[in-house]
């Protein structure tokens, strides 16, 4: 999980994109490994999932029709999707808090413009990853 992670910081650090290729096996690596640990059907990860997806969607969706242009993609929300997948339904409002206030504390230190683009997913994927730790510390 660390190595992908990694790998979207980098990448949405770059190129202001999350890819696939590392959002998506993150997702079903999470409810495969959250699966075999229960030995039953992660039925909070699941919903996580789909929820963490629907709600940065719906977000994005809402933001693009009010202003005409990017402010949430669509790699932001299968990264919180995959965030649901590892830590469940439940986490995910503490995952976006997290990460929320990670960014607009950077934005207000660096004095970005209003314009700014500011890459999200690196927050986004601190937050998931030290809810994780604490999770598997607490287990």
């Amino acid at each position: 999980m660390a190595v992908l992670l990694s790998l979207l910081v980098r990448t949405d650090l770059r190129e202001k994109r999350l890819p696939d290729r590392y959002t998506l096996p993150l997702i079903v690596l999470g409810l495969t490994l959250n699966t075999f640990v229960r030995g039953a059907l992660p039925t909070g990860e699941i919903w996580g999932a789909i929820f963490g997806y629907l709600a940065f969607w719906a977000l994005g969706s809402l933001f693009f029709s009010l202003r005409r242009q990017e402010g949430l993609g669509l790699g932001d929300a299968k990264l919180l999707a995959a965030a649901g997948a590892w830590l469940g339904l439940e986490a995910l409002p503490l995952v976006v808090l997290i990460s929320a206030l990670g960014a607009l504390g950077f934005a207000l230190i660096s004095r970005r413009e209003r314009t700014d683009q500011l890459a999200f997913g690196p927050w986004l994927a601190a937050a998931f990853f030290v809810l994780w730790i604490v999770r598997v510390d607490t287990i």
